[in-house]
């Protein structure tokens, strides 16, 4: 299994409605993809306190690499995963992506 891990520093003045129907997106498109299940997305409640300005985030589990990379090439995911860019503290600068083997 693979879990995608994606950590965003968005801009002060996105709205969290807008960061919802981005998450609501990505997991409609987790949804329909077979090989990836289990979207998790929303704000930290971290009790630590150190995301160091990475206040949201989402994870996704798939099978294996393959289903990753269907998941990375689908038109409707590269329109969210735009989205998130957009919305992002300095852009790409501003989100984090880790693909963990489990």
């Amino acid at each position: 299994m693979i879990k995608h891990i994606v950590l965003t520093r968005f801009r002060a003045d996105v709205s969290e409605a807008t960061i919802t129907e981005i998450y609501a997106g990505l997991a409609r498109v987790t949804e329909r993809l077979e090989g990836a299940t289990g979207f998790h997305g929303g704000r930290s409640t971290s009790p630590e306190k150190i995301e160091r300005g990475y206040m949201h985030g989402f994870s996704i589990d798939f099978d294996s690499f393959d289903d990753l990379a269907t998941y990375s090439a689908d038109a409707e995911h590269k329109r969210w995963g735009a989205e998130i860019v957009a919305h992002a503290e300095g852009g790409i600068d501003g989100v984090l992506v880790l693909d963990i083997e489990a």
